[in-house]
């Protein structure tokens, strides 16, 4: 199951005098982590680089910002990936202290401060969620409406004509469950938009 962070969280590092100030976050796509990015080159701006990572709505990114290819932006897209997260923005300022820390201190550096803040960060599951559609006779809108509610359902919409229509969102895993109770309770007269859905 896949993961996302409940809040940032940072880390700060200091390697060989280059001090490297790592944040793990939520985001929602590309755009978001792109302004992320921006607003730290304007919170550091004598910063070094700023590096990061991004696992977002099927987006990936690597980003090493000046530093050898390789050596930042893919380390730390690793860490993301090897915890099972998404919707997760990895960033790392370094501010260079003087002294080269070669290939693999760059790996490790950044991948370090990456994996300090991610031990502290608090992980929430994904539940993935799906939409569904059905119009029902006016008689049974109270019962579907408290089975929306309890199997914790969000209304999107109920439009009022012939019948009643619902459109509503719930976890994925519980949709079938639920279809299955109002097929069962409405006896065959909850009708589903989609072949999905039906019985």
């Amino acid at each position: 199951m896949p993961f996302s962070l409940a809040n940032p969280v940072h880390s700060d590092l200091t390697i060989k005098k280059s001090r490297f100030v790592g944040c793990v976050q939520p985001v929602a796509d590309r755009a978001a982590a792109q302004a992320v990015v921006a607003a730290l080159w304007r919170q550091h701006p004598a910063a070094s680089h700023v590096c990061w990572a991004l696992l977002a709505g099927g987006q990936s990114a690597a980003v090493d910002d000046g530093e050898p290819s390789g050596t930042a932006g893919r380390p730390m897209l690793d860490v993301l990936r090897h915890q099972d997260l998404e919707g997760v923005l990895a960033t790392v300022v370094r501010y260079y202290g003087g002294v080269n820390l070669g290939a693999g201190g760059l790996v490790r550096a950044y991948t370090d401060a990456v994996a300090s803040a991610l031990k502290v960060a608090s992980k929430v599951p994904i539940v993935r969620r799906v939409t569904l559609r059905c119009a029902v006779p006016y008689a049974m809108e109270g019962m579907l409406r408290r089975e929306i509610a309890a199997a914790g359902g969000a209304l999107g919409g109920v439009t009022h004509g012939d019948d009643v229509g619902f459109e509503f969102t719930l976890a994925e895993d519980d949709a079938g469950t639920l279809v299955q109770r109002l097929n069962e309770a409405g006896q065959g007269r909850v009708v589903w938009a989609g072949d999905d859905h039906r019985p």
